[in-house]
């Protein structure tokens, strides 16, 4: 029973972090769910993100299955988590008008990825958003987000955000403000779960910063964008402060005319990703 506890918290806390990575147009959702009434796991994911999962919480006998599709590709991903009886993920890679040598393709990839993640804590996690979901946007030749090669433009204001799973590290922290300061950018870190990282300054330097923070180890850290700053209605980020809350984080952005760059990220003021 403690076994079958642990292994319920683990898929919960793998899921939320699943959740956290993904990108807005990546839409996951519990396959079999509309068998039940209510939606069990969905529920128990979002009780656990919002801190008010109950201790006698019941739990599905089955393990979570989902599906995950990012809304330009014709391709899905369909995943039961493991179980005891069953150590390793069962991954099904479908879509329309797969081949069946595209079929064989894909599993392929999905056991030699298996292989190289075998000693994992969230093998799930791992398969999807740090292999199979980015191999997925590859071939589907999705544009390349402005965050990958930002043009050129001499004297230009760029800005960039980072979402991650959390930010606490006290070095970070300080690397962060020490390097807004050393590179006369502007901005803020929204600390604790999840973290939430805003830069404004000339394009070297806001690139220099975007580097800096992807050299640093991170648990599920996704640039969302580093692009030109429109300069229409937005007024310039003064400084570097940190907040705690992700309301504070959104007011931030109110102030500087664009909350939306935050909210339409899928994060929301209750502390949570969408």
């Amino acid at each position: 029973q403690l076994a079958s506890t642990r292994m319920d918290a683990s898929r919960l806390e793998e899921l939320q972090l699943i959740q956290f990575t993904l990108l807005p147009e990546e839409v996951l959702t519990f396959l079999d769910e509309e068998l039940q009434d209510p939606p069990v796991w969905s529920r128990l994911l979002r009780d656990y993100a919002e801190g008010t999962l109950d201790s006698n919480s019941s739990f599905p006998p089955t393990p979570p299955h989902i599906h995950i599709k990012p809304q330009h590709s014709t391709i899905w991903l369909e995943v039961l988590f493991p179980t005891p009886d069953n150590p390793t993920p069962s991954v099904s890679v479908k879509g329309e008008n797969v081949s069946r040598g595209e079929q064989d393709r894909w599993q392929d990839v999905v056991r030699e990825k298996l292989d190289e993640i075998a000693a994992s804590d969230f093998p799930v996690y791992q398969l999807l958003c740090l292999h199979l979901l980015p191999l997925l946007h590859e071939q589907t030749q999705m544009p390349a987000a402005p965050a990958d090669e930002p043009p050129d433009v001499p004297g230009a204001r760029f800005h960039a955000l980072f979402t991650s799973h959390h930010l606490v590290s006290p070095k970070k922290r300080r690397a962060l403000q020490q390097w807004s300061g050393a590179l006369g950018v502007a901005g803020f870190a929204k600390v604790g779960h999840p973290g939430v990282i805003y830069v404004q300054g000339a394009q070297p330097s806001v690139e220099e910063f975007v580097a800096n923070v992807k050299g640093m180890q991170w648990l599920a850290l996704r640039l969302r964008f580093v692009e030109l700053l429109s300069g229409e209605g937005e007024a310039q980020a003064q400084g570097w402060a940190e907040y705690e809350k992700v309301g504070e984080a959104v007011e931030a952005m109110r102030q500087l005319g664009r909350e939306d760059w935050i909210v339409e990220m899928g994060i929301r003021e209750s502390g949570n990703f969408l």
